[in-house]
């Protein structure tokens, strides 16, 4: 970043300017229709996401952290139209992408979302080479002028994700999951994007390798102005990471706000429950959090408790949490929580 638009970035936050906001989910939810007999008729709903609603403001983090099965990757996927929404709205730069048919969204949305995916191993095509994986969405754009300008940016993006350039004559099979992955987020900028998903983009990479890699995505952030949604059940790296934090179970967001508020004073008995179970390094004075249990399984998606989704697993349920389902709401500054304890 220049030393110019840091003085104006420092000089508008003092300034008390509001930060833009470039995407808004209001109450989306997306159901998988549960097919059954010869006729394959629908007899049920998975809710994988039930009614979550979150802002994200230009060049911040949002960590999505829950469970596996909770619906963090789902709710990724339906947010970059993958998976098409059930209900709800997306809002990108103001303008509902929800419904948007796929020539629209093609023309005015998919250069300017993209989403790094989980599998290093599986998310690039071992017949291709570096070179012709990274170009290939230039081609689709018709961007960068001819095919020789194009494989000199494909350079250019290897460069800038740590790889030498030389290697895009290369395939995947020849490089490590780290290098993969990086050649993954290379792939990612390609089109120049202003908001990335990152779907659990560093969870099957090695504990040294993961540091190195979320290192690198601080610094594009920096340089691109990137808007992060970052995916993972690691709520020590998103903690790293993110700006804010949403804590996701069965579908719902149980509890969201600023990640310092979060994680000094969680509010939610699930967030404490998830918290409890992160070692704390003992210096300056630090304690361990006391060990939080949950007993039971996670409640079936396609039937999900009457009230609150946690109450069959919270230590603090009460006979309102299984009738009544909480609604998330502002409790102080920057942190809402969906639980009756606190109403």
């Amino acid at each position: 970043m220049s030393k110019v638009l840091e003085k104006e970035i420092l000089e508008k936050e003092s300034a008390g300017e509001p930060k833009q906001e470039i995407l808004r989910v209001t109450d989306l939810k997306k159901y998988f229709p549960i097919k059954s007999g010869v006729l394959q008729k629908t007899v049920g709903h998975i809710k994988a996401v039930d009614g979550i609603s979150f802002s994200i403001n230009k060049g911040e983090t949002l960590g999505i952290v829950g469970e596996s099965g909770c619906g963090k990757s789902t709710a990724g996927r339906t947010i970059i139209r993958l998976e098409e929404p059930t209900e709800g709205k997306i809002l990108f730069k103001g303008k509902d992408i929800s419904h948007m048919k796929e020539k629209e969204l093609r023309k005015q949305v998919r250069r300017e979302i993209q989403m790094i995916f989980q599998d290093p191993y599986a998310s690039l095509n071992p017949r291709k080479t570096l070179g012709s994986t990274i170009v290939e969405p230039l081609n689709e754009y018709n961007l960068y002028g001819n095919q020789k300008q194009r494989l000199e940016r494909v350079g250019e993006l290897l460069e800038t994700v740590g790889l030498d350039s030389s290697y895009s004559n290369r395939y995947p099979h020849e490089f490590s999951g780290g290098q993969r992955q990086r050649i993954g987020i290379a792939r990612t900028l390609a089109l120049d994007p202003e908001v990335i998903i990152a779907d659990e983009a560093v969870s099957a990479l090695d504990v040294s390798i993961q540091a190195q890699v979320i290192n690198l995505m601080q610094r594009l952030q920096e340089e691109f102005e990137l808007t992060y949604m970052f995916i993972s059940h690691d709520l020590s790296v998103v903690r790293h990471i993110s700006d804010k934090v949403a804590v996701m179970y069965l579908g719902k967001i149980m509890e969201i706000a600023d990640k310092n508020s979060l994680y000094e004073e969680p509010m939610h008995p699930y967030t404490q429950a998830l918290l409890s179970a992160v070692p704390v390094p003992k210096k300056h004075g630090a304690t361990q959090r006391e060990r939080i249990t949950l007993k039971g399984d996670i409640p079936n998606p396609a039937n999900p408790p009457k009230g609150c989704v946690f109450c069959t697993r919270c230590p603090a349920a009460m006979d309102i949490c299984r009738e009544v389902q909480p609604i998330l709401k502002t409790k102080k500054e920057n942190h809402s929580v969906a639980c009756h304890l606190f109403e």
